[in-house]
């Protein structure tokens, strides 16, 4: 009997080994070869996008850098000329000038107003000073000591401390000298103010009373141990510079003032004498000084 053969004309699945399937790479399998995946499209477009942002970012660092180094230019270029400039102005003025009349008027001020610290206490009272005497004769009164650097309104009487105190005195040097022929004794008083405008509001302000003026200092064991308040003739006072010089004088006898007529004190070479004294210290005290004529001494 002859074998039934399919409506499709192909023989049964269960008959004969089925003809095996070629593998399309040339080796024969039962089953399906798995296929190598490819990277998908948008995989590809991500890393373009992540080289583009990468090379974005290196021109990015890349217009910092010279921006920066633009900056560090300009810097470094303005601190050239800024040292330059500081230099150039530095020379300009420590180049000795001529100077100008303003300084040179500055420069003697400064000098006077730093006399009663700079110099000795013997400089700012000579241990003689000149006077004119009877009959205008050259005389000497000779210092008999120097008293103790004070408070303004210690050296004075009240009345004048609260003027000088009022005008930013700042101290009272004073000393004591005899006339020639030591019957005379003399205290010198020298209220040293901040500056000439303040010593010139001071004594616009001072009493004309000859009675009240420095206080008088007197040296035990010397021809002026009796000298004292009561025993002042006369007081007064001059200007100069930032200094008021004040002078007292009274007999070395120990006279007071209420006991001498005033005649006597009129026609008495006593207060010329005084007075001539306080001048001179004055007078050296604020003699003006030699001005160089540039700023670094003698040669512009």
């Amino acid at each position: 009997m002859k074998a039934r053969r399919t409506t499709s004309g192909l023989p049964r699945a269960g008959g004969e080994a089925a003809q095996r399937r070629s593998n399309p790479l040339g080796a024969a399998t039962g089953r399906r070869s798995r296929v190598r995946a490819w990277p998908a499209a948008n995989s590809r477009m991500r890393t373009a996008a992540r080289q583009r942002a990468q090379m974005e970012d290196l021109r990015q660092g890349i217009r910092y850098r010279r921006i920066f180094v633009a900056l560090l230019g300009v810097i470094v270029a303005v601190s050239a000329v800024v040292v330059l400039l500081g230099t150039v102005g530095l020379v300009a003025e420590t180049r000795s000038r001529p100077l100008t009349a303003a300084e040179q008027n500055q420069y003697k001020d400064e000098e006077i107003a730093r006399r009663w610290q700079a110099w000795p206490a013997t400089g700012v009272f000579p241990e003689e000073v000149k006077y004119v005497g009877l009959d205008r004769a050259q005389q000497y009164a000779r210092r008999v000591g120097i008293a103790p650097e004070t408070d303004c309104g210690k050296g004075v009487d009240a009345s004048v401390a609260g003027v000088l105190q009022s005008h930013g005195c700042v101290t009272m040097l004073r000393a004591t000298y005899t006339d020639q022929t030591a019957a005379f004794v003399m205290t010198v008083g020298v209220a040293v103010l901040e500056d000439e405008e303040s010593r010139v509001s001071a004594t616009d302000e001072l009493t004309k009373d000859d009675r009240v003026g420095v206080l008088p200092v007197a040296f035990p064991g010397t021809v002026t141990e009796r000298f004292g308040p009561q025993q002042r003739q006369r007081t007064g006072w001059v200007g100069a510079g930032p200094y008021i010089v004040f002078s007292t004088a009274g007999y070395a006898d120990g006279r007071t003032r209420a006991a001498v007529p005033p005649e006597e004190i009129l026609h008495s070479e006593l207060w010329p004498a005084a007075k001539s004294v306080g001048n001179q210290i004055a007078y050296f005290l604020a003699d003006p000084p030699k001005v160089p004529p540039c700023t670094q001494g003698n040669v512009c």
